[in-house]
């Protein structure tokens, strides 16, 4: 009974988002549902008593306090014209290898992931230059957005990464081991996706850059392009070092992106400040909004004996690690298909990852493939955020991006692979830096 009863409810948050409610009313309107569906199997009224204590619960944590630490911060150096220094200082290490502005595409992914965490700022900042940049270059609408929306793939893996903050937060698992584990695999999706644009450009014939930059450029560029990135240094050196906690390590990006914007590069403004946080606190609302109503959703699903059902599901298929694995990796990435990441962890997290400790698999590494699977989603048709804002900025349709997207797509999965049955290179960098996996 129990388990027709959240299925039903599953698809009903499926039902919502797909005819337009907002993801966050949709979570919360199902775990209502849930917790009504609670009250008549077990015939407890006072399940409703719990949707203000998981609200609270949901984003009462002083860990998620990075959330809005790290978007002020990345708000701060976008509106300090920090896409353009780094979209620059990309083109400047891409040099003119064949297929240069796609190239320069995903290195800069790879620095702004570095700087927000989020894919689709990523995709919404890198792209509202390059996409159009690259169409007038010579690039197809579909190739310009499959190499963006695909690319911002790198943002919630490389470190800062709000995703690994509500994962962590979510199975009480170290966010800074977190943030370790993911540089690698970041690092790696970046690589596979120029490797991917490379193979491409053999079919596509992509124009090649032929411009010589001065002594001078070269130098200003570098310059004004390593500015923006001493941010992660900060981020990163501060939790490998433990000057920092991930949330300290936050507070420190957003004095930092204010020094080098206000009185360095000299791009913002003291006025300009009040928007930035008017900006900052609506986006960081928005997450919260979503992880609060996915508590209320959650909570319905455990006390309805999800994680049991679940886990007598996954070990009654199997109880290798392998296909335990493969299952979740297919699980994962359609769910980030059509659902936010960061609910997606909150409601799913919860229920898989105990049943990864059982089997063997670290927290860390199962939580760095998680966020790699949903990420991926994120860009994958048919209802990708990532592949839907890229798509707006170039002017096509869904169908015309997704057949550009594709290529990408399964480079990503090919990494996603490589991670998922590699450990060492998610829990080796923790491991050194004396955390626990």
């Amino acid at each position: 009974m129990n388990s027709v009863v959240i299925l039903g409810l599953i698809v009903l948050v499926f039902v919502f988002i797909l005819i337009g409610i907002p993801v966050y009313i949709s979570l919360g309107l199902a775990g209502a549902c849930s917790l009504a569906a609670l009250s008549l199997v077990t015939g407890t009224p006072q399940a409703w008593l719990v949707i203000p204590q998981s609200v609270y619960n949901g984003i009462g944590y002083s860990p998620l306090l990075a959330i809005p630490f790290y978007v002020l911060a990345g708000e701060i150096m976008n509106r300090g014209g920090i896409t353009d220094k780094l979209i620059k200082l990309a083109l400047l290490v891409i040099g003119r290898l064949p297929a240069s502005l796609g190239q320069a595409n995903i290195v800069a992914s790879m620095f702004f992931g570095g700087i927000t965490g989020s894919a689709q700022a990523d995709t919404s900042c890198i792209g509202g230059i390059l996409i159009p940049a690259m169409v007038k270059e010579g690039y197809s609408p579909e190739q310009s957005v499959g190499i963006t929306a695909s690319s911002s793939t790198c943002g919630p893996i490389i470190p800062p990464s709000i995703m690994m903050v509500v994962y962590g937060v979510t199975v009480n698992a170290s966010i800074g081991a977190l943030f370790m584990g993911g540089a690698v695999p970041g690092i790696m999706i970046g690589f596979g996706l120029m490797a991917a644009v490379a193979i491409m450009d053999r079919k596509e014939h992509f124009p090649r850059r032929t411009e010589k930059l001065s002594g001078e450029e070269k130098l200003k560029t570098l310059r004004e392009g390593l500015l923006p990135l001493g941010m992660p240094v900060i981020i990163v050196g501060g939790i490998m070092t433990g000057v920092f906690t991930a949330t300290e390590a936050g507070a420190a990006a957003v004095v930092y992106s204010l020094f080098a914007s206000v009185f360095v590069m000299k791009t913002v403004k003291i006025k300009d400040l009040w928007p930035m946080l008017l900006q900052s606190a609506t986006m960081s609302g928005t997450i919260l909004m979503i992880i609060s109503c996915a508590k209320i959703f959650s909570y319905g699903l455990s006390a309805l004996q999800m994680s049991q059902i679940l886990g007598d599901l996954f070990l009654s298929i199997t109880r290798s690690p392998y296909i335990f694995f493969l299952l979740v990796n297919i699980l994962l990435l359609i769910m980030g298909m059509f659902m936010d990441g960061s609910a997606a962890v909150i409601i799913l997290a919860p229920i898989l990852a105990p049943i990864a400790a059982e089997l063997g698999i670290s927290t860390v590494h199962f939580g760095v493939v998680m966020v790699l699977n949903l990420v991926i989603g994120a860009g994958t048709p048919p209802m990708g955020a990532c592949l839907f804002i890229a798509c707006k900025i170039a002017g096509i349709s869904v169908e015309r991006g997704s057949r550009g997207i594709l290529p990408y797509i399964i480079a990503e999965v090919v990494v996603l692979m490589i991670v998922t049955y590699i450990p060492p290179l998610v829990t080796f960098l923790p491991q050194i830096l004396g955390y626990s996996v």
